[in-house]
């Protein structure tokens, strides 16, 4: 299984995303990455609050760097999760395919279904906003890694 986590930078959710999953998942057969829709921030780490928020919970994500979403992505990965609606159009635009298209989807659905509710951007949020988007990664890769040993994903 490869999951692939997708916001618009790739510095504050996607790699938190990724960083808890990869937490979670490793002991299982999985492979996680995280990308941004747009280029802005292509090699760089993760937002500090992001690393520093990771930390409080044990979590390690100061070796990830930024990149940005490509075609071929379709390709290696099973599923893409994205954080907010405006990162499902841009990635939904650049698949060639239904099959593509069938990978994308809404990471709060997991814990909210159908929902397409938002991971809000703590970007500009202040600390406490990283904290809340953890909470609700936390709690969707819980349900990931749930489906994931049900054989549900």
């Amino acid at each position: 299984m490869k999951i692939l986590m997708v916001c618009l930078g790739n510095i504050c959710r996607s790699p938190l995303a990724e960083g808890i999953l990869r937490e979670k998942v490793k002991d299982l057969n999985v492979e996680t990455d995280s990308a941004g829709t747009s280029a802005y921030h292509v090699d760089e780490a993760p937002d500090t609050r992001s690393i520093q928020i990771g930390r409080k919970h044990n979590i390690n994500i100061s070796d990830l760097r930024g990149r940005q979403f490509v075609v071929e992505d379709f390709d290696h990965f099973d599923l893409i999760y994205v954080m907010d609606q405006n990162n499902y159009h841009k990635v939904i635009l650049m698949a060639r395919n239904e099959e593509d298209k069938s990978k994308v989807r809404y990471i709060l659905n997991e814990i909210e279904p159908k929902s397409n509710a938002e991971v809000p951007d703590p970007y500009y949020g202040g600390d406490n906003g990283f904290e809340n988007v953890y909470k609700m990664l936390d709690a969707a890769t819980d349900k990931i890694v749930e489906k994931i040993k049900n054989g549900q994903l």
